[in-house]
């Protein structure tokens, strides 16, 4: 855990609920200014977090499988929660420091609401440390350490109706670090009718996953490997946890699809794609779409070569054979393997290139041709 101190004088100064900072007035994204949070206006940003306990040793947070016990003025390993006077503040609230509109296909998400647009924003932080992140610039830092925007909760649903966004997508870095203003902004969406999408590495605990999944919609999370070695050494996890989120967001009803980013000499091993392709089938996520990512050097990573597409096509089968019925290959331009496929007469159901539909045969939710339904939220 990091050690960086905050004097409490300014805490004091400032305030530690979020009260004191201001709101967008004309819910226009292009009128907002970027700003640098310094040490003096810090705590403007700041919200008491729903799940931490006091022990001997300080402040535990109960978010994710970290559980960082943090003394008086630490922060925890994702950047973004703080122990003052014995409670944990998360300082990530309602000051994202990437916002864009994006295809829903982006996430990737290929069975949920296909062509839409999407409302994506990023607080910085994350609870894991992979080495191979895309986004380190900002996951791997603090919101103290990003250019931000003002935009609290109940603003955020605003920006997506001015867009024409039918979701508002937590992503780019980990909602689960930013926990608090996903949750509140999440819950106001579900109010005014703005569906609410996660894109995570799904490293949560239970009780607070189960507490936002009311209000999320839909989820891509990034199942890294299907080895608990290969987790602590590559992503500073562990496995377990995130076959647990699978489980619970499927209980939840939350439409649910599963990233692999396949890196050569980390995670490309057929063997292990295979015995998480059966764990897969066995718990019954035969209908759960997964994408195999192709990896590109990245971060800490530059040295490794970019994912051979022979492995990624091998990945595929072993996928199809183990019985899941959609599965797709992403970052390779061009590929076949980015199409939907009716699994009962094989024809295409959704034609893609890149982020572009060029062709749907869907006809509520079945196939044109043979009339099966396909999963998915249409």
């Amino acid at each position: 855990m990091s050690k960086h101190r905050i004097s409490k004088r300014e805490f004091l100064k400032y305030g530690v609920l979020g009260s004191c900072a201001c709101v967008l007035g004309a819910g226009k994204l292009h009128a907002m200014n970027k700003f640098s949070l310094s040490t003096d206006d810090l705590w403007k940003w700041s919200k008491l977090s729903r799940y931490y306990i006091d022990t001997p040793r300080g402040a535990k947070c109960l978010i994710c499988p970290n559980e960082c016990t943090l003394k008086e003025d630490e922060t925890g390993d994702c950047h973004s929660r703080v122990n003052y006077q014995g409670k944990i503040y998360s300082i990530g609230y309602g000051n994202p420091c990437s916002l864009h509109v994006d295809p829903i296909e982006k996430k990737p998400l290929y069975h949920f609401l296909p062509e839409s647009r999407s409302f994506s924003l990023a607080v910085a932080g994350c609870n894991l440390a992979c080495l191979n992140c895309q986004n380190w610039q900002i996951s791997q830092v603090s919101p103290k350490e990003t250019r931000n925007y003002d935009l609290m909760p109940p603003e955020v649903y605003k920006q997506a109706k001015h867009y024409n966004c039918q979701s508002i997508a937590y992503t780019y870095s980990e909602p689960i670090a930013f926990y608090e203003y996903f949750y509140d902004s999440a819950k106001i969406a579900k109010e005014h009718g703005v569906k609410n999408v996660m894109i995570s590495a799904g490293y949560i605990n239970e009780k607070p996953l189960r507490d936002v999944a009311k209000y999320v919609d839909a989820a891509n999370i990034d199942l890294k490997s299907f080895s608990d070695e290969i987790y602590a050494r590559l992503n500073a996890g562990s496995l377990e946890p995130v076959l647990n989120t699978l489980k619970i967001l499927k209980e939840e009803g939350v439409w649910l699809e599963i990233t692999n980013l396949v890196v050569p000499d980390w995670t490309d091993d057929l063997d292990m794609i295979k015995q998480m392709c059966q764990w897969l089938s066995k718990n019954g996520f035969e209908d759960t779409p997964l994408h195999f990512s192709r990896f590109t050097p990245m971060y800490k990573l530059t040295h490794v070569p970019a994912t051979p597409v022979s492995v990624l096509n091998k990945a595929r089968t072993i996928a199809m054979d183990e019985g899941l019925k959609y599965v797709y290959i992403g970052n390779v331009p061009g590929t076949d393997a980015e199409n939907t496929y009716c699994p009962n007469c094989k024809e295409i159901v959704i034609e893609r290139k890149g982020f572009r539909i060029t062709q749907n045969n869907l006809v509520n939710g079945k196939c044109k041709n043979c009339n099966t339904p396909i999963a998915g939220v249409w």
